[in-house]
């Protein structure tokens, strides 16, 4: 008997040691990425951090918009059939969801992309030549994060963190924690949100809190952005669902910092350098707890 429940108690141990020492699923959801945008700190960072990652043994998955600055043909991309031809309806309007993949041979990493003709056609990314932000930066963003979220839910592959870079996808952790709050693929998924040195100037339309009622999500999940839709507001919505927040830029707004900072959540400030051992320290931490 005793032996018996020594092989017990061994092989218990044995599953908990397994369980933690197994590479995390790491989905990237990033506003911009080298090579296929401009070089600036958000891009740089998404280009480099899940590369790291994926070569620390982690699985990961990385998805930004498909602008249509972008060369499909330079860039090798190419539509994913069997992840493309859902219809998204946002604000009563139904929106093509397509998929396009392409690969970073140095890295050997692939990039997903969402894309749309209503919305990422235009030869920029989120404002024009003159500087003034799109009209519809609201739809935008709202399709290209539940176009993400869609897709890994059709690829059936579960994350145990999801990384939102850059206010474009301010809205996952939203989406994440309340919409699909009890869907298979993000159940036990942990959710961080980097905040950059990246504000926008326009407020989003005021029917924007309308656009978001989808089922599960309520009005009261949604107060951060009740009077105001603006970078400050926009933030702070993404910081209360968020299981995590760090800090990319070595510069931030002094409100969105003390936001972030007074939310109670695990709080990192990035240190400037190549070397992202402390992102995965952070990841670790979030999966450490219950």
């Amino acid at each position: 008997m005793h032996i018996y429940l020594f092989f017990l108690v061994s092989l218990q141990l044995y599953k908990q040691s397994f369980f933690f020492m197994k590479p995390a699923k790491v989905l990237f959801i990033c506003q911009e990425i080298m090579p296929y945008v401009p070089e600036t700190e958000l891009s740089s960072i998404c280009r480099q951090l899940p590369q790291s990652i994926q070569e620390n043994g982690s699985e990961i998955r990385t998805f930004m918009p498909k602008y249509g600055c972008i060369n499909e043909r330079r860039n090798q991309l190419h539509e994913v059939i069997r992840l493309s031809g859902m219809n998204l309806i946002i604000d009563d309007n139904d929106h093509p969801l397509i998929i396009k993949v392409a690969s970073i041979q140095a890295a050997r990493m692939q990039v997903y992309f969402i894309d749309n003709d209503d919305f990422f056609q235009r030869k920029a990314l989120v404002c024009d030549e003159s500087g003034i932000d799109f009209f519809d930066n609201d739809e935008r963003s709202i399709f290209f994060v539940r176009g993400v979220i869609e897709t890994v839910r059709k690829l059936r592959w579960s994350p145990d963190i999801i990384h939102c870079h850059g206010w474009f996808s301010a809205l996952a952790p939203l989406y994440i924690k309340k919409a699909f709050d009890d869907d298979p693929c993000f159940r036990d998924t942990k959710v961080v949100y980097s905040i950059y040195n990246d504000a926008f100037d326009e407020s989003f339309r005021k029917v924007f809190n309308h656009k978001l009622l989808v089922q599960g999500i309520e009005q009261e999940d949604i107060a951060e952005i009740k009077n105001k839709a603006d970078y400050l507001n926009l933030t702070k919505l993404a910081i209360r669902h968020s299981d995590g927040i760090i800090q990319a830029s070595p510069k931030i707004s002094s409100k969105v910092k003390k936001a972030a900072e007074e939310s109670g959540k695990p709080f990192m400030v990035a240190k400037e350098t190549e070397d992202f051992s402390d992102y995965s320290e952070f990841y670790d931490l979030l999966l450490e707890q219950a």
